[in-house]
């Protein structure tokens, strides 16, 4: 390079070398607002264009309520399918995230700007894992999940403890503290922007665990205090459609509090 420039005229040699510093000055702040963005937690998509909402099924692949929330939905306006896992949504939890992430690739292949994920139980987790391991940061505008372990499961330590044999893998990655949960963290990842949902009458995941730091925190009972939802009902339950509804819209997510208390209990 030194050898170049001694053979240019000074003047010359004045141009490469200030046109060389501006080339680093925009690189340097084209950088710069990327990591920025990154820190800060911007949003990578468009929050004020609402794609189709994927409803995705926990441990046992039940979908009986997400159905049920689906066709509220739909009713309210927004495009809403089920995410079908494949086998008794048992098995990794790994592969689980690669079928949601087929089934994203399809809607954004459709001209869907970005999708939302609404995740029960053990789909909170698949959520999680696809966001990390399949770029949903780029792809989702929100995440919802309801009833989530998202600090694992009571119930699969035990059973993983009891009989080894009949813990399948989503089993056995759903105990506290396994592998792939810390992989995955204790915080949720931002972007998206995440609301977590629990109630108080949860018989299969401990409400504590259901939070996620860096979410928007919903327990049913604090919108509702005499509210009687247990794990299975939380995507049927019309108090929690309101939730979800509310969360999804192109606002940013918000807190309901004792005044939003007006749902109708089915």
């Amino acid at each position: 390079m030194r050898d170049r420039l001694a053979g240019l005229s000074p003047q010359r040699r004045v141009f490469v070398l200030t046109v060389g510093a501006l080339a680093l000055l925009l690189v340097g702040a084209v950088a710069g607002r990327v990591l920025l963005a990154r820190s800060s937690g911007a949003d990578a998509v468009a929050q004020d264009r609402p794609g189709p909402v994927l409803l995705v099924p926990g441990y046992g692949g039940g979908t009986g309520g997400l159905r049920v929330l689906a066709a509220r939905l739909r009713g309210a306006g927004r495009e809403a399918a089920v995410v079908e896992m494949p086998g008794d949504g048992t098995g990794d939890l790994r592969e689980q995230a690669r079928v949601l992430d087929r089934r994203v690739t399809e809607a954004l292949r459709g001209g869907a700007p970005s999708v939302d994920v609404v995740a029960h139980s053990a789909g909170g987790v698949v959520a999680r894992l696809w966001v990390r391991e399949h770029d949903g940061a780029g792809k989702a505008r929100r995440i919802v999940t309801l009833g989530s372990p998202h600090q694992g499961a009571d119930l699969a330590a035990a059973g993983s403890a009891l009989a080894p044999g009949a813990c399948p893998e989503a089993c056995r990655q759903l105990v506290p503290g396994s592998g792939l949960l810390r992989e995955l963290g204790d915080r949720a990842p931002d972007p998206p922007r995440w609301v977590s949902v629990w109630t108080d009458d949860d018989e299969t995941v401990r409400p504590e665990a259901s939070r996620l730091p860096g979410a928007t925190g919903v327990g049913v009972q604090e919108v509702c205090p005499n509210a009687r939802v247990g794990h299975t009902g939380l995507p049927a339950d019309p108090l929690v459609t309101a939730i979800v509804t509310r969360a999804l819209d192109a606002g940013p997510p918000s807190r309901p509090g004792r005044g939003d208390c007006g749902a109708p209990r089915g």
